[in-house]
């Protein structure tokens, strides 16, 4: 009885409530395709962080002391681009703890060959101080699209 009316609780307070369905983002020129199975809506979790595996990658799923190469592209919540490695030409390549919060969480999600969108809060992401030289305001939430081309040790 007692766990009957926890979970019942659970649902009234929204644990079970579906998220709001969101159109998929515009993809880069050179960016590899979304996969049919993509999830339609975002999770959420227990830091803040948004996201959606839009491919699952067939590889292995980093740990924060690996590197990585990755393309990606960032976005404010106004749509206003603010780096893109597939504008450059180039994945990078860094290292999972030497980036924001929410990359660090986010990437471990996805195996190599994937695709992941993130949605990263202002505490995940550049706080309170932003970041002045790409046009960051301060709190600023962060959105990616971001390809995992390879894991490294």
């Amino acid at each position: 009885m007692g766990v009957a009316l926890l979970g019942g609780l659970l649902m009234a307070a929204g644990g079970g409530m579906a998220e709001e369905t969101v159109p998929f983002p515009k993809l880069p020129e050179g960016a590899g395709e979304i996969s049919s199975k993509a999830a339609k809506t975002f999770t959420t979790t227990e830091s803040g962080l948004k996201y959606r595996i839009l491919r699952p990658g067939t590889g292995v799923k980093p740990t924060a002391q690996q590197k990585v190469v990755a393309n990606y592209q960032g976005w404010l919540f106004n749509g206003r681009l603010f780096d893109s490695s597939y504008a450059r030409g180039m994945p990078t390549t860094f290292g999972l703890n030497q980036v924001v919060k929410g990359w660090t969480e986010g990437l471990q999600l996805v195996g190599k060959g994937g695709m992941i969108e993130l949605e990263i809060p202002g505490y995940l992401g550049y706080g309170l101080q932003g970041q002045s030289g790409s046009g960051i305001p301060p709190n600023a939430t962060l959105h990616f699209l971001v390809e995992l081309i390879d894991v490294m040790d």
